[in-house]
């Protein structure tokens, strides 16, 4: 009875340690497949010094839509196990450290190609149709025969914009001056060099677009324009496009640049203030203008015999006019310089204007004393001349015109002469003495002005009949 409970004890003790030595395994196959998928991480994330290290453009973007090529080069440090490139090499990506691209499927995944030639630590990789989601940072796990690693100190930072970005304007020459030959570019990120933006301007249109590649492997597209700068192009805005093709479409963007040009002074010009002809002590003012970049100087000449002598500098030249002149002003800055054209300055002075009224007035005197002398002369005229007629004592002397249109009524004094009878003549009885008697005399008012003598007989015609 003894033996057979002494059996049962021993049973259930075996069973006890049985079940104890099974729980003790399971608690150490548990650590060791801890310890195990720590190693996947590979001697990276503190656990060991990195054997990998990358080198890759910090940070790399992309467009959502299109590919992203990432150029990538890595180093295998020395430790217990070199790296050997004649080996084959596989690797993979690792996104946040927590998925794992499957390495055994070699280097190509539905979400990257390493292109590069991993043998050669060359790991370039191209991402294809990529999403916001796919945003965040990288790390390359590297499989070399038994040696293995994972970069996790230096990861790849990728950065998913849903906005194109805008090219930018460069023009070579630094300070831009007018004469200048620069050349001006337009380029863009090409971050997918499978499918490079299409670049426009407002330049040539014809611009030949080239896609080159940058020191750092990354990829640019750019076209550009030689151009020789002038006036006209100070100011002028060239505008730049970058249209990206995407999946279900396009993407761009624009950029534009405003030209400043330094150019020597143009239309250089001056003018007056009063305009005219200008009297002596007034004041004038004189006002020069141009166009020039730096703004220009100014400096005011006035020509004489011996040359142009420099009368002012600035811009407005005022003063008291003592004379007349030519005067000009020059505008001036780094560039170089022009002249306006001549200002011709009016002067009136004091014996320049007592002259012209003296001028006047003698003007004035020589017409009134030509018409005082037609005056005289025509009244002169119209006077009867005395004349001896031959008729008797007591007669009444009438004058009568041709014309009795219109008549005056003059009064004239005639003198009758004793003188022998003749067969054309009456008789005159009693004529001892001489006699003095008045006249109605009648003259037409259009006896015109004669300069004929008063005395000839052809100045009045005229009958006398003794009352």
């Amino acid at each position: 009875m003894k033996k057979q409970v002494a059996d049962v004890q021993i049973k259930e003790d075996y069973q006890n340690l049985m079940a104890a030595l099974s729980e003790n395994v399971l608690t150490v196959n548990m650590l060791l497949s801890v310890f195990f998928l720590l190693g996947i991480y590979a001697n990276s994330c503190g656990w060991r010094t990195p054997l990998v290290f990358l080198t890759t453009p910090k940070p790399t973007a992309a467009l959502s839509g299109s590919c992203l090529n990432v150029p990538c080069s890595f180093t295998a440090a020395r430790g217990d196990i070199d790296f050997d490139s004649s080996k084959e090499t596989r690797g993979a990506w690792i996104k946040d450290r927590n998925d794992i691209y499957n390495i055994n499927k070699g280097v190509q995944t539905n979400l990257v190609n390493i292109t590069g030639n991993l043998s050669q630590k060359n790991c370039t990789s191209l991402f294809s149709d990529i999403k916001t989601r796919q945003a965040g940072e990288y790390f390359l796990r590297i499989e070399n025969g038994d040696y293995k690693g994972t970069a996790c100190s230096d990861l790849l930072q990728i950065t998913v914009e849903d906005s194109p970005w805008s090219p930018s304007i460069n023009i070579s020459g630094g300070d831009l001056k007018e004469h200048q030959s620069v050349t001006i570019t337009c380029s863009a990120l090409t971050p997918c060099p499978h499918s490079p933006p299409e670049l426009t301007w407002n330049l040539q249109q014809d611009s030949h677009r080239q896609t080159e590649k940058n020191t750092d492997g990354t990829f640019t597209t750019k076209i550009q324009e030689n151009i020789t700068l002038s006036d006209t192009h100070d100011g002028y805005n060239i505008r730049c496009s970058a249209r990206y093709p995407v999946n279900g479409g396009n993407k761009t963007a624009e950029t534009a640049v405003t030209l400043s040009v330094s150019y020597a002074p143009r239309k250089t010009s001056a003018s007056i203030r009063p305009s005219g002809l200008v009297s002596a002590g007034s004041w004038v003012k004189l006002n020069c203008s141009s166009r020039a970049k730096p703004p220009a100087s100014f400096t005011w000449f006035r020509n004489s015999k011996h040359g142009a002598i420099n009368v002012s500098v600035g811009q407005v030249y005022s003063f008291n006019v003592t004379e007349g002149g030519e005067f000009y002003c020059v505008a001036t800055n780094d560039l170089g310089q022009q002249r306006s054209s001549v200002i011709h300055l009016r002067f009136e002075g004091l014996l320049t204007g007592h002259l012209s009224w003296l001028l006047i007035a003698v003007a004035i005197g020589i017409c009134l004393l030509i018409c005082l002398v037609v005056y005289v002369r025509c009244f002169k005229s119209k006077q009867p001349t005395p004349q001896q007629t031959q008729t008797p004592t007591g007669e009444e002397a009438t004058v009568q015109t041709p014309s009795e249109a219109e008549e005056e009524l003059h009064y004239g004094e005639v003198a009758f002469f004793k003188r022998k009878p003749k067969a054309s003549s009456i008789s005159v009885e009693n004529s001892k003495e001489e006699e003095t008697i008045y006249t109605h005399v009648k003259v037409s008012k259009s006896t015109k002005c004669s300069t004929q003598s008063a005395d000839s007989p052809e100045d009045l015609y005229a009958q006398v009949k003794k009352k």
